[in-house]
């Protein structure tokens, strides 16, 4: 095969239309299951036809998008709020849409030159910045809140007002950090597929990188593949169906990461206070809801429930899995000591990235005169942070042990298969 970069017709092919089918990809799936997530949670019902823009502000929110809320309730109720979150499961199915197209085109191919690489991601992301404008200039909406009986209620029958919540796009901070999940997505990709072609000075990372971030990602996707039959074993045993399906097609990957997290032993910190809680199982909302701030971890955990430690066991599972398919696609003659160097870093990275990702944080409250905080059923506050240093050294020490033993198993792995051992087909091809 010849190893030189395709230019002139062969370079065109990759044209506008190509990068205008991945981006309506990447928003038809992200779309579709904020849709169905946000119909599953009961946002069908908003007030004012604000559904189809609750889902706009669920697509830019999901892709790094900024999303500020605001309230008006005349000039003696006042209203703030935040809201930090990423829904994980719209953000993973936009990801590997976009991954798909960006990749398809450059499939059975050896070496790409860096410009082409260049031009056919541009593409993308001009086309990428006008759907994210679209959309950061839809996702904007208010509407009455009904305020429910008691202080609230006297107020507006006395006064004949109603608190007005709504919510606008940040566009600057939105195309800003859109472009920049479009620019992980590409690399990623790039990283990920043996199959995609690189630029000749990049023909190393085959060796060093690919296998290790293939890895990460089926290890990622395996915590998910867990969590959704999890999910489907809760929704069919204890109730509550629709809700669970709002978490799966929302925030799957945001519950299951976590739990990956923890079977590590990181530790988190939250709080949950008023009516709302993290979509999460009722354990870790019985560990967050307390007056101060909580720490989240195997041992407070298992204080409510010895069946926590499992997730050590799972991890554990999952992490060898992971350094035998690393050490698989990886050339035969790598040592155990540099798979374990290459799989800690990895893991290390993921980890960091999940406990950048998987922070929540939301904080809604009225107000009278600006004085009085009428708490209630309206007020409330929960957030969910990492200790990114803890996680990130646990992660260390997990992929040093799981890299040792991994290559050895590989090897016996490839043996009784017939294969020959880790690598033998070689790192660049598909």
């Amino acid at each position: 095969m010849s190893a030189r970069s395709p230019s002139g017709p062969a370079a065109a092919r990759h044209g506008w239309a190509q990068a205008l089918a991945t981006v309506l990809a990447g928003l038809a799936a992200t779309g579709a299951v904020a849709a169905l997530g946000l119909w599953a949670a009961g946002a069908a019902g908003l007030p004012e036809g604000a559904f189809p823009r609750v889902v706009a502000a669920t697509v830019v929110v999901a892709v790094g998008g900024a999303v500020e809320f605001s309230g008006d309730a005349g000039g003696l109720v006042g209203t703030e709020g935040d809201l930090t979150v990423m829904p994980l499961s719209v953000t993973l199915v936009g990801a590997l849409a976009v991954g798909w197209g960006f990749l398809r085109p450059l499939r059975h191919r050896a070496v790409a030159g860096a410009a082409e690489l260049a031009g056919w991601a541009g593409r993308i992301a001009v086309l990428w910045l006008l759907a994210l404008l679209a959309l950061a200039l839809a996702a904007r909406q208010s509407f009455e809140l009904p305020p429910g009986e008691g202080a609230l209620e006297e107020l507006g029958e006395l006064f004949g007002v109603l608190p007005r919540v709504g919510f606008t796009t940040d566009v600057p901070l939105t195309l800003l950090f859109g472009l920049l999940w479009l620019a992980g997505v590409v690399v990623l990709a790039l990283l990920v597929s043996r199959g995609a072609p690189l630029p000749g000075r990049l023909l190393r990372l085959q060796a060093s990188v690919r296998p290790a971030a293939y890895a990460m990602v089926v290890l990622l996707l395996a915590c998910v593949a867990v969590g959704v039959v999890a999910g489907l074993v809760a929704a069919a045993t204890r109730g509550h169906p629709a809700r669970t399906f709002a978490v799966l097609l929302l925030g799957l990957p945001n519950v299951a990461w976590l739990a990956f997290t923890l079977g590590l032993g990181a530790t988190w910190d939250g709080r949950v206070k008023g009516p709302f809680g993290l979509p999460v199982p009722h354990v870790l909302d019985e560990v967050l809801r307390t007056p101060d701030v909580s720490v989240l971890n195997l041992r407070t955990l298992a204080e409510h429930g010895g069946r926590v430690w499992w997730l050590v066991a799972v991890d554990a599972v999952l992490l060898l899995a992971a350094a035998v398919v690393m050490a698989g696609r990886s050339p035969v003659r790598v040592p155990a000591w540099r798979h374990a160097v290459h799989l800690a870093v990895a893991l290390a990275l993921t980890v960091l990235t999940v406990c950048l990702v998987g922070r929540i944080s939301a904080r809604f409250g009225l107000f009278v005169l600006g004085v009085g905080d009428l708490g209630g059923a309206l007020s409330g506050e929960l957030f969910l942070r990492p200790r990114l240093w803890t996680a990130t050294g646990l992660a260390l020490l997990w992929g040093l042990v799981a890299g040792f033993l991994g290559a050895p198993l590989a090897r016996w792995a490839g043996r009784r298969s017939g294969r020959g051992g880790p690598g033998t087909r070689g790192p660049g091809r598909g």
